[in-house]
């Protein structure tokens, strides 16, 4: 017999403690965390670098720092945790297969549910770079968990493929560690990860950061042994003649992210060809009435704090609609992506309440200015794909903002980064 729960969250990261915590503070009484691994917090006590909490507790902490305040705050509220628990299947009925070393195969009929999966590294496989199979290629998650948490270095000498934040942030750890970083490459004109990581993480220890370059060769035999780089043209192909050899004995791959979706997709959720993640309403349901989602698994956040606060209106919400049995997909306006913007979150509202709209432009620029509803809304000294734009939007000022039932939001350019 499936065990009932009011509130089932998937994910025991940022997103799944915060939505467990605001799923109890908002009254659901039995609020399940179900966790694959063997400890709550995902991969925050990884990431024992600074820079958590500055938004959400106004304090400088680091992601073990920010995760034991989220775990004390779980238990205080009395959320439980099914730990070393893979779920298998979710259906759009809410219904949960579950398979664990500690409860065995267990089935679980929740009120609702909330995804809180987070994302995954692309791996080598994804990218598609030429050469052989070498030991010492690996994402920049894998080595941080090696140097963190396991205090191993696995090279001396690395080049980092992508300038996500994950990658710039080791590409410092490792220097301090004392190891060389040879270069960061990046395909784009723009580095992938938050402005004060290139700062802090690159420029200020004199790491090459080399723009609209990429590997096209991966050289070695049972140990990588280097790596070719050429500069590629505006298509993004390498240009011939560009290429030139950099000796090295790791390669991390920081090359972008992937929400974690298979099991959505397994209860019918529709996904955002863009984001990869759920097609979500303001309260952060998806089309699966009771199915709700919150963090990375919905969009890739810059801060872990985005991530908190999205999960947290995700875990609210479905605790009224456990409580209720129904609370309607608010669909009645479509929020779409105009001029320069690559995607807003939520994809759809109801106008009748205050919105926070997640947004990112597709290039940089300077002296730009947004508009909501073909409206100039907010001026910015300067705009980067890799920096969210959060904007909230009082009530009384969408019905203003409204054509034939659709939001657009737009980004122009003054002038070319």
């Amino acid at each position: 017999m499936a065990e009932k729960i009011d509130v089932a969250v998937i994910g025991a990261g940022p997103a799944g403690l915060a939505a467990a915590i605001a799923a109890r503070e908002q009254g659901a009484e039995k609020v399940v965390i179900i966790e694959r691994s063997e400890r709550l917090g995902g991969l925050l006590p990884q990431c024992i670098h600074n820079g958590f909490g500055l938004l959400y507790f106004g304090e400088d902490m680091t992601g073990p720092e920010y995760e034991r305040v989220f775990i004390r705050r779980a238990e205080k509220a009395g959320v439980e945790a099914r730990l070393e628990t893979m779920v298998l299947d979710i259906t759009a009925g809410r219904e949960i297969t579950a398979a664990s070393s500690r409860h065995g195969y267990t089935k679980f009929k929740a009120g609702a549910v909330v995804l809180a999966m987070g994302c995954r590294e692309k791996a080598r496989g994804a990218l598609g770079i030429p050469g052989g199979r070498p030991s010492g290629v690996m994402t920049a998650g894998t080595c941080q968990r090696y140097v963190n948490i396991d205090g191993y270095i696995p090279g001396r000498r690395f080049v980092i493929l992508g300038s996500g934040d994950i990658g710039m942030i080791m590409a410092r750890r490792l220097t301090l560690e004392g190891a060389r970083v040879e270069a960061v490459v990046e395909i784009m004109p723009w580095s992938g990860g938050l402005i004060r990581n290139e700062v802090q993480c690159l420029h200020d220890f004199g790491i090459p950061l080399l723009l609209e370059h990429t590997v096209t060769f991966v050289h070695g035999e049972s140990r990588i042994s280097g790596v070719t780089v050429a500069r590629v043209d505006a298509e993004r192909r390498p240009v011939r003649g560009t290429e030139r050899f950099i000796p090295c004995d790791c390669l991390l791959l920081s090359a972008g992210l992937i929400p974690e979706n298979e099991l959505s997709l397994k209860a019918g959720v529709e996904l955002d060809p863009v984001t990869g993640g759920p097609v979500v309403d303001e309260n952060r349901q998806t089309r699966a009435p009771g199915i709700f989602a919150g963090g990375n698994v919905v969009q890739v956040h810059d801060l872990v704090d985005w991530v908190s606060w999205e999960a947290e209106a995700a875990g609210r919400a479905a605790a009224r609609f456990a409580d209720k049995g129904k609370l309607p997909f608010a669909g009645k306006i479509r929020v779409s992506a105009g001029e320069n913007v690559k995607y807003v979150v939520p994809q759809y509202i109801s106008g009748k309440e205050d919105v926070t709209l997640h947004l990112r432009v597709a290039r940089p620029g300077r002296k730009a200015s947004l508009r909501l509803g073909g409206k100039a809304w907010k001026r910015f000294r300067s705009v980067r794909p890799s920096e969210m734009i959060i904007e909230e939007v009082p009530y009384g000022k969408i019905s203003q903002l409204i054509r034939d039932g659709e939001l657009r939001v737009d980004c122009d350019i003054g002038e070319e980064a």
